[in-house]
């Protein structure tokens, strides 16, 4: 089983990845997790991914010939660049089909990493809570360690921790919307109820101001995809929301000032002129 880049820097470094982020038996320098379809072409894809900075890269395992790769496949080039492969259920609609496609990308690629997908319909691309959680248990049974893609909804979020979840991804926005984060008061209700568990931002990010929201408010990490894939210039894009992850979580470890109704001078009251 492949391990995820070991952090070597001092916990006494202030740099963006010194905190690293644990997801089960994994530890990341990077909380930027990237996907990996909807490129132009193989090089861009390469550049970007390397440009984010991340060290774990999804693969759809429906889309993709897990089994015999063909040389310079996108699978083979990922694995050449020593990216930790996170295969996901992307297409499944039933627990059945998610159980299935995540029995074989553990034979095929040797791992227990798995991000759990169940969706309810192709118009929506939301997740279909009861199979969702059904599937997540027989995966969390099987010894996978799950990362489940889920509604802005706490009591799904809670449920799919205490199934055993290794990590609660919940969405920001519909997949591939560009919305960014649409429900805040949702997402932090769900960081309040879950503050032991690590909590990923999937689906609908769209810049890298939405990726500094996503860690303002507390976030562990972001998974995203066509906000790079289909950027303008993807690299720059990139660069730019690894850059807003990053400030982001610094901006989050240092304590944000209260937001107050009046102003409060910055400067001391005492010996000023006519005083």
């Amino acid at each position: 089983m492949a391990d995820a880049k070991a952090v070597a820097t001092p916990s006494t470094d202030s740099s963006p990845n010194a905190d690293a982020l644990t997801i089960g038996s994994y530890t990341l320098t990077s909380r930027l997790m990237v996907g990996s379809s909807g490129y132009p072409n193989p090089q861009v894809m390469l550049d970007a991914i390397d440009a984010s900075g991340a060290d774990m890269v999804t693969v759809a395992i429906r889309r993709v010939n897990v089994e015999n790769p063909a040389p310079e496949s996108h699978l083979d080039l990922l694995r050449k660049g020593g990216h930790t492969i996170l295969p996901n259920t992307a297409g499944c609609y039933t627990a059945r089909e998610a159980v299935l496609v995540a029995n074989l990308a553990r034979e095929a690629l040797d791992t227990d990493l798995i991000k759990l997908e169940v969706i309810g319909d192709d118009e929506m691309l939301m997740p279909d809570v009861e199979q969702l959680l059904k599937a997540a248990k027989t995966l969390v049974d099987d010894g996978f360690t799950v990362l489940a893609y889920a509604n802005d909804d706490p009591i799904t979020c809670r449920k799919l921790a205490d199934l055993g979840c290794a990590a609660v991804m919940p969405l920001g926005a519909p997949i591939g919307s560009g919305m960014g984060i649409v429900n805040p008061y949702n997402l932090r209700i769900i960081r309040e109820e879950l503050p032991d568990t690590p909590l990923i931002v999937d689906a609908g990010i769209g810049t890298a101001s939405d990726a500094a929201q996503a860690m303002e408010l507390g976030y562990d990490g972001i998974l995203l995809n066509t906000a790079i894939a289909e950027a303008k210039h993807p690299v720059d894009m990139a660069r730019a929301i690894r850059h807003g992850l990053e400030g982001g979580r610094l901006a989050y470890r240092a304590g944000r000032i209260p937001r107050r109704r009046y102003a409060k001078a910055s400067s001391p009251q005492q010996g000023r002129v006519g005083s």
